[in-house]
């Protein structure tokens, strides 16, 4: 384990910001107020089928007009939710790239969310981010609309806090993801600062224009082929504003105050070209952003673990244990 420890300079200044963190994430569109139904017409959100047998992992699929076809999001329950009355703080758990990710990734083997989060007072929302969304609202689709990150940010988050006993408030939400979804985490804590106290990046990018861009590259290849229909996530040339809001890299400051969590791998499968070309930009890129973190004086822990491009459950439940411990207590 590695982690940066801050001097005594940048803990006061941590510590300075924090009211004001937490007044900007307490206020707006996600200290819902209203009934369920209210928030849910208000936001778009329109539920079309729904599983609750099970009496931790709830499953719901949405009309929306900010996606073109119905997406879906598992919401796994503490043990004790229907039984305590507690509120409870949330982690928002975003999957990775690919026609094998989607947001029931974290509920089948190899992988366990159930396991993980046993007799942990955390809720943990899962939803669908699109083969290769990218987390993000594109310049342009030839398939309907593909605005992830209106439908997270602007309908889920309050549908979420308006049906479940959460914390509607910056110290009662987290945020990870692995690979794609370990971007989309560390790009939605810094664009929406007020929103999360924690951000967690498994195997995610961190600096997207090292390189020639080559993460950008990726994105636009990758949303062209398996979302968009031949559009892409950034345009072609790219639209730099864009990139620069989406660039973890250049937007340092928006971290501070908040707790970050990175792991990357250090050896990738060199027979398997995807692997390699996935980690090895990881790993650049989470190392060149620890670096601007360090120099900011901003606290991250930070790991380098043997192995390529997945999911390590010890990592998982290692990031659990601390998002709980910073979030507001249930």
């Amino acid at each position: 384990m590695n982690e940066y420890r801050p001097t005594r300079r940048s803990v006061l200044r941590t510590v300075g910001g924090l009211s004001a963190a937490a007044a900007l994430g307490a206020g707006g569109v996600l200290a819902a107020a209203t009934s369920a139904a209210a928030v849910g017409d208000a936001a778009g959100l329109h539920i079309v089928d729904r599983g609750e047998a099970d009496p931790r992992m709830w499953y719901y699929r949405f009309a929306t007009n900010e996606i073109g076809w119905q997406p879906a999001v598992n919401v796994l329950l503490p043990d004790d939710y229907h039984t305590s009355g507690r509120t409870y703080p949330v982690l928002y758990l975003f999957h990775g790239g690919g026609t094998d990710q989607d947001f029931i990734t974290f509920d089948r083997p190899p992988l366990n969310i159930r396991a993980w989060t046993a007799g942990k007072p955390i809720i943990v929302v899962m939803p669908d981010g699109g083969h290769a969304g990218w987390y993000s609202n594109p310049v342009g689709s030839n398939v309907g609309p593909r605005n992830w990150e209106s439908f997270h940010i602007n309908q889920l988050l309050p549908w979420v806090e308006a049906n479940f006993r959460t914390f509607a408030e910056y110290d009662g939400r987290a945020v990870a993801g692995f690979s794609m979804g370990g971007f989309g985490a560390l790009k939605y804590a810094a664009k929406y600062w007020g929103h999360f106290a924690s951000v967690s990046s498994h195997s995610g990018p961190a600096s997207i224009r090292r390189d020639g861009g080559a993460v950008v590259h990726w994105a636009n290849l990758s949303s062209a082929a398996l979302d968009l229909g031949g559009a892409t996530v950034y345009g072609t040339p790219w639209d730099q504003a864009r990139v620069t809001a989406d660039n973890p890299m250049e937007r340092i400051e928006s971290y501070r105050n908040k707790r970050v969590f990175l792991v990357a791998g250090t050896s990738p499968d060199r027979t398997n070209a995807f692997d390699t070309f996935n980690e090895t930009q990881v790993l650049a890129g989470q190392r060149e952003f620890r670096g601007a973190l360090d120099r900011a004086g901003i606290p991250h822990e930070w790991h380098e673990e043997p192995g390529g491009h997945f999911v390590r459950d010890y990592m998982m439940t290692r990031d659990l244990d601390g998002i709980i411990d910073r979030l507001r207590k249930a």
